[in-house]
């Protein structure tokens, strides 16, 4: 895919958001090193949500307890939109991300920021902070996958890596969560042509 990212403001910000959430919430691998979810204890799951919406610039005041644990169960469920999207399966991505807009009762709004055009944004039932970002994520996902960008969603394709990313680069050929894990590959890579038999085995044996 080629061509500049369409993802308008509210839309980005809200993939970002559900990034954070999947990357920051879910267990798995993290740069080669397995990763643990937070734990449910009130403390470390409010820091852990705070810790999400500060790297996309939504620093909170606080974060009620009961929130911060609906939105952990949240970034499961888009974990598998973005590893069934990876995986071509748009059916799967889709069917969960139908899901997700039911359950989050996402609604559509027309909004304007100050010295900003009116933009299409997605609000939850009220303005309780787990029901904003669920329909806010739920609507961004599915404004990705029901369009060309699908394939923008992806999962870290390093070793011992899992964490996923939404591909804004103009060639859409993006396949790692970070430099970090860009570099990691490439050092093994680079580490395999110069020490082939490390890799191939030894014939004597």
């Amino acid at each position: 895919m080629t061509g500049q990212v369409s993802f308008d403001s509210h839309a980005r910000s809200v993939l970002a958001a559900s990034v954070e959430y999947v990357n920051r919430l879910t267990p798995g691998y993290s740069g080669g090193v397995a990763y643990a979810a937070p734990a449910d204890d009130p403390e470390s799951v409010t820091a852990a949500v705070a810790d999400a919406l500060t790297a996309i610039g939504y620093p909170p005041k606080s974060v009620p307890v009961d929130d911060a644990r609906r939105l952990v169960a949240l970034a499961r469920r888009m974990r598998i939109v973005f590893e069934c999207a990876a995986a071509d399966d748009l059916d799967a991505a889709a069917t969960e991300i139908n899901q997700l807009l039911l359950d989050t009762n996402a609604r559509p709004q027309l909004d304007r920021g100050r010295d900003r055009p009116w933009s299409l944004h997605f609000h939850g039932p009220d303005e309780q902070l787990a029901n904003g970002w669920a329909a806010g994520c739920a609507a961004g996902l599915a404004l990705a996958v029901g369009s060309d960008l699908a394939g923008r969603l992806g999962v870290c394709a390093a070793p011992q890596c899992d964490r996923v990313f939404v591909d804004v680069s103009k060639n859409g050929q993006r396949r790692f969560c970070s430099p970090q894990c860009q570099s990691r590959v490439k050092a093994a890579a680079h580490r395999a042509r110069q020490n082939p038999a490390n890799t191939s085995g030894s014939a004597e044996n």
